[in-house]
């Protein structure tokens, strides 16, 4: 993927934990975003003592450049692409200091740049799909925000979200019929995969987007592939972050979750 960078136009915080950085500048030019609505970009923030510039080629980094000064790479979702006026929208999620990327959105001021490579993507909601499923947390919110608004009138969406509470649930709008319920961790009724248990479904197989936490979102494909039937193809399903774990210590170990998420559908 292509590397390019973009310079910090404004910030917004969201709610308590979610911050909004627009990007702009002469190095969006050569962006070229993808139709799908889960488009990601995949950053690459520079360690505070690095001997490089603030715009810099991750690959060049790598081979020139000792290990500590490599730059740590997080992927984030689009949530707004605008084309005309090149401006990139992503939100992140911030829990104070911890982590490498919250933490520098959380700082992030008018100029700054932020590096990346992609963008990438590949799920986009079908209009010939009978009623959509979306489920997840903070870090599928902007795709599911994203697929919602490009719904069409009469189109179904059925769609469940964990937050920390009232005030981080944000406004989603769409033209389609929306079935949104808020679920608030620390209360007995936040369980992700038991509100997918008990839903009544329309008639119909829909198609799935469900993204989030790794053990919430095993939970909710075992049981939409074999307790619902529903099909692998018509899924999109992706593990972002598992609790508990640092990025580093979730990658080192992701594809052997996802290899045993595949050998749920066993039975």
């Amino acid at each position: 993927m292509a590397a390019h960078h973009g310079e910090v136009v404004t910030t917004t915080h969201l709610t308590p934990t979610l911050v909004r950085i627009v990007l702009g500048g002469p190095g969006l030019d050569a962006v070229e975003m993808p139709e799908s609505t889960d488009a990601y970009v995949n950053v690459a923030i520079a360690p505070p003592d690095a001997g490089y510039g603030p715009v810099f080629d991750p690959r060049d980094v790598l081979e020139t450049c000792a290990p500590e000064q490599a730059p740590a790479r997080r992927r984030y979702t689009v949530r707004h692409w605008d084309p005309a006026q090149r401006r990139l929208t992503l939100d992140f999620v911030v829990h104070g200091d911890t982590g490498v990327a919250g933490p520098w959105a959380r700082r992030a001021a008018v100029g700054d740049v932020l590096v990346f490579n992609g963008p990438g993507g590949g799920y986009r909601p079908d209009p010939g799909a009978p009623w959509h499923l979306m489920v997840g947390d903070e870090s599928a919110l902007p795709a599911i925000a994203a697929s919602l608004e490009v719904l069409a009138p009469g189109d179904r969406a059925v769609v469940r979200l964990v937050c920390d509470g009232p005030e981080h649930e944000v406004a989603l709008t769409s033209p389609a019929d929306v079935d949104l319920v808020w679920l608030h961790r620390g209360s007995s009724a936040a369980s992700l995969p038991r509100s997918v248990e008990a839903l009544t479904f329309p008639d119909g197989s829909p198609q799935v987007f469900v993204h989030g936490e790794a053990d919430e979102v095993r939970a909710v494909r075992r049981h939409l592939v074999l307790a619902r039937g529903l099909p692998v193809a018509a899924m999109s399903c992706s593990p972002y972050w598992r609790r508990g774990m640092s990025d580093e210590e979730w990658r080192s170990v992701k594809k052997e979750f996802t290899a045993a998420m595949d050998a749920d559908l066993a039975g």
